[in-house]
């Protein structure tokens, strides 16, 4: 895996998700899409909320800050890692993950605010995952057992992923 490339990546959706608030309409963005599913401001929500919470799992991985194990990534985080993506079908979460996650109908200031803490967390965490050991992992509730680099990459894949739900919020809407 290259670092640098994922970083850039990671950048890129990241300034996207910065461009596209400017093109939802202030009233839009905490509306429910006909046919239920979440507003823009939940996927917003949603997703820097886990891309914070995983550079943080990715932050104990490279401090070793980890239970031991010899576990690693269950098939479909293998899949996920191998791929670079999320599988081609639409998956729900469990609902025992969505109950742990807390979901907001945030405003457009607070995902601003958001995004730029999700990058200065980057800047932070980035510059340790080279020296991270392999097999310090720490558990993601889905894909199983990821050391950083696993957990550097899934960002990238989970961002670019919910870029997608917001054409079809944008869709629905």
């Amino acid at each position: 895996m290259n670092i640098a490339k994922e970083r850039k990546a990671i950048d890129t959706a990241l300034d996207n998700y910065r461009a596209q608030l400017d093109t939802i309409p202030d009233d839009k963005f905490t509306e429910t899409p006909r046919g239920g599913g979440w507003s823009y401001a939940e996927v917003y929500s949603h997703i820097l909320q886990a891309t914070l919470g995983s550079s943080i799992a990715l932050e104990r991985c490279t401090h070793n800050n980890c239970e031991p194990t010899k576990k690693g990534p269950t098939f479909l985080g293998r899949f996920m890692m191998f791929t670079g993506s999320f599988p081609p079908v639409r998956v729900k979460m469990p609902k025992a993950i969505a109950a742990k996650m807390d979901v907001k109908k945030i405003n457009k200031e607070d995902a601003r605010n958001l995004i730029i803490k999700c990058k200065s967390r980057l800047d932070t965490v980035k510059p340790l995952i080279k020296e991270a050991s392999l097999t310090s992992r720490y558990k993601h509730p889905r894909l199983g057992m990821l050391n950083a680099r696993q957990w550097f990459k899934f960002m990238r894949i989970h961002l670019q992923h919910h870029l997608k739900q917001l054409e079809r919020v944008r869709k629905k809407i």
